[in-house]
């Protein structure tokens, strides 16, 4: 049986390598820089005089000598349906792979298929081939592709997945690039050539009863539940609970409350950041409540969503699979049919990111301008220096954290504009824009798991109140006011603070000279920790 896929969990926030999917994941980010661009293009091994000028030029289709020596070795004959083509001898992939490399020549490197959906491929080619090993599969090739599968999920053959995003929008080049791998590397482990296709075929064998049209969407919904599960979610608990802890440090701090940009009556501080905590809460929530869509897989639909090329209880099998490597619970998508064509389970969890998204614009916003200052701004919150802020003023210090997680909510509502639409393009049996629909929800999850633990570490976990600030601007409000209207009316307390704002006066100043009330009766009331809850009723029939 092929060994579990171990659930590797981020590394706490507080730790040196924020950017970690566990620590396969971690590495395979921090490295992703692919080995397989000096061979991609000719471009790098021309020298300077000689390299292409024109755009038409750099994208001609590469040419291999034959007639060096050098150059033979280090390529490999394969083929495909559409005849033979060189293929970089270090690297498993195949035919189909290299010439998608040579068809789509789009942002090669940097839009390469995210690491979450190579270890989601592998962790499904192995529980595929466990699988296929009960309907007929020979087990000495079924053994041999779980262990390759294995090593796909544990991201050791990275490098050798170069595909883009910008594909065919089935996911097809990237589920044949998986198969190719899987297929040469058993190969590989059986003592065969790469390239053979014996006695390990990518199609008859590592694609045995699945169809591009049902992997694809079955390996993006594996990859958003770990994505989901293992890194957001945690990340939303953890920021959430570092401004609990500033709710109950600041809970008796009053300070003015501001609704319009305009003074408002007061509330503490504490309360301010409890509505923040709430909006993490409901974060957390409203990403959970989408995941049993995600948890149903398509596998078992082949082309269409008929399962044509299956047997009975093969799609069951598929998601006990895939349940026990990973330690989440799928489960059989109940509907084929709408798994092929629609892909309104993604649509909905990146809407869930769109939510968090405009909550934590909303929290970084408000702490932006509370630490706005120091001298001419708000200046109720210290934000911590990190770093200097200008290049020009000495001494500036700016709210960088802030900055970078309003950024990263922009890109988060512009991955879910774009993935709205393409979800909306499920022509008949297919949606045919699948891989930039995963992209967008992974690299969302990505930045926003990674934005919170930055905005914990470098800005909440330092951030202090100015007590001194806050208590002067409390003095100068005249919105204290509103708890006089209970006692001398709505009119007067209304012509109480326009006198003392027209003729600076503080509000004790303007009702004593307009003789609203006692200077006794003035401090009786016009207390501001008698403004911060719900007065208790006297003789009230409810």
């Amino acid at each position: 049986m092929i060994r579990p896929v171990i659930r590797q969990l981020r590394p706490s926030a507080l730790g040196p390598l924020p950017c970690a999917r566990g620590i396969a994941i971690q590495s395979a980010y921090a490295s992703f820089q692919p080995s397989f661009t000096s061979t991609r293009s000719h471009m790098i091994s021309l020298p300077p005089k000689s390299r292409p000028s024109t755009t038409s030029q750099i994208h001609t289709p590469r040419s291999y000598s034959t007639t060096t020596a050098k150059m033979a070795a280090d390529m490999r004959t394969e083929s495909d349906a559409f005849g033979e083509i060189q293929v970089p001898s270090d690297k498993y992939w195949g035919a189909q792979t290299e010439r998608s490399l040579e068809n789509f020549r789009i942002n090669q490197p940097q839009d390469r298929m995210p690491p979450p959906i190579v270890r989601a491929f592998g962790i499904l080619k192995g529980a595929a081939a466990t699988v296929n090993m009960k309907f007929g599969l020979d087990p000495k090739i079924g053994t041999a592709i779980q262990q390759a599968s294995t090593e796909v999920a544990d991201l050791k053959l990275l490098d050798h997945f170069p595909l883009v995003v910008w594909q065919t929008g089935s996911g097809t080049q990237s589920n044949m690039n998986a198969n190719e791998v899987i297929s040469n590397r058993a190969i590989e482990i059986l003592g065969g050539t790469m390239g053979s296709k014996k006695p390990v075929h990518p199609n008859d064998h590592v694609n045995m009863s699945a169809s591009s049209n049902d992997t694809f969407p079955t390996v993006m919904h594996i990859a958003a539940v770990l994505d989901l599960e293992e890194e957001l979610i945690p990340a939303i608990q953890s920021l959430r609970d570092a401004l609990d802890g500033k709710v109950k440090k600041w809970e008796k701090l009053i300070k003015i409350g501001r609704t319009h940009l305009q003074d408002a009556t007061p509330l503490t501080l504490g309360q301010e950041f409890s509505g923040y905590v709430q909006q993490l809460d409901f974060g957390v929530q409203r990403v959970q409540s989408c995941l049993p869509r995600l948890k149903m897989l398509a596998q078992g639909g082949t082309a269409v969503g008929t399962g044509i090329n299956t047997f009975k209880g093969f799609a069951e099998g598929i998601a006990e699979e895939v349940s026990k490597m990973t330690g989440h619970e799928f489960i059989t998508a109940p509907n084929k049919f709408e798994a092929l064509a629609a892909h309104d389970a993604v649509v909905e969890a990146h809407g869930q990111l769109n939510v968090l998204a405009v909550s934590l614009f909303k929290i970084a916003q408000d702490i932006r301008l509370l630490g706005s200052g120091p001298r001419c701004g708000l200046g109720e919150l210290k934000l911590p220096e990190n770093e200097p802020g200008s290049s020009i003023m000495p001494g500036k210090v700016n709210p960088t954290q802030c900055e970078s997680m309003t950024m990263i909510c922009c890109q988060v509502f512009g991955n879910n504009a774009a993935t709205t639409f393409a979800g909306s393009q499920g022509n008949f049996e297919l949606n045919v824009f699948k891989p930039v629909m995963i992209r967008n929800l992974l690299h969302s999850s990505r930045l926003l798991a990674d934005g919170m633990r930055s905005f914990e570490k470098n800005l909440v976990q330092g951030l202090e109140a100015d007590e001194v600030k806050i208590a002067s601007i409390m003095k100068e409000s005249l919105m204290l006011v509103t708890c006089l209207n209970p006692i001398i009316g709505y009119d007067m307390a209304s012509k109480v603070a326009k006198n003392a704002h027209k003729k600076g006066l503080t509000l004790k100043e303007s009702a004593m000279e307009l003789e609203a009330l006692s200077e006794a009766d003035f401090d009786k009331y016009v207390r501001p920790e008698l403004m911060i809850a719900p007065a208790e009723a006297k003789g009230a029939k409810l």
